[in-house]
């Protein structure tokens, strides 16, 4: 992929900006509600990093950033790919649908907690959204690409149910073995997979169609 015009730079910028300041938050808030719970910054850490949510986001982050300060070095080429940012805005999709669909109303964040929530759940969704319209040449992906695109749920999934076994956590209720089984789970797994499925369908089908965005970039 060719470099970016600055206009693309400029938004990358912004969107990697407010992506990692959400990361940060929502860090130091859940450690804080860690400590406060008597359970440490050990335990706070393992649950962050335990959403699919904070894993997401941070690949977006890193896409974003690597655009704007290494897109030379091989790590920029690999986040720069067409297939890889399509996966990751694939994944961030998921992020928005599902908090949207099945667990939003499961609680009421207040304060910082809710800038944190939104950020992460809906405007950073977005805003990659907008960014692999742009960053993503028409045609530049097809419907074959999609099976690679699972690597990174069902990897997700592995380590959360590797993390629940060790840990007892379970970041998200539809994983929970220990309320489900794993039938169940598996079940709810497969679920998400189609859904992971439709969405990738949809920007492969929407990449096709659109205009062409060459104008964003520097030949």
């Amino acid at each position: 992929m060719k470099a970016h015009s600055p206009l693309l730079r400029a938004f990358a910028a912004l969107a990697a900006v407010i992506g990692w300041w959400a990361l940060v938050l929502q860090f130091y808030l859940s450690l804080r509600l860690a400590v406060a719970n008597g359970q440490g910054i050990g335990w706070g850490m393992v649950v962050y990093f335990g959403f699919f949510t904070i894993l997401t986001n941070i690949l977006a982050a890193l896409v974003l950033t690597a655009l704007l300060l290494a897109r030379d070095s091989s790590l920029g080429r690999f986040f720069s790919r067409p297939g890889v940012i399509t996966a990751v805005a694939i994944a961030i999709a998921v992020v928005g649908v599902v908090y949207s669909l099945l667990l939003r109303h499961t609680w009421n964040p207040q304060g910082w907690q809710l800038v944190a929530d939104r950020l992460l759940h809906d405007v950073v969704p977005i805003l990659f959204l907008i960014y692999w319209w742009f960053a993503v040449p028409k045609g530049a992906v097809r419907w074959t690409d999609i099976p690679g695109w699972y690597v990174y749920p069902v990897g997700y999934l592995i380590y959360s149910l590797a993390l629940g076994a060790l840990t007892g956590f379970y970041p998200y209720p539809f994983i929970d073995v220990g309320a489900l089984g794993y039938v169940r789970v598996l079940v709810n797994a497969g679920v998400m997979l189609l859904g992971f499925s439709l969405i990738a369908l949809i920007l492969v089908w929407v990449n096709a169609l659109k205009r062409d965005s060459s104008h964003f970039y520097e030949r």
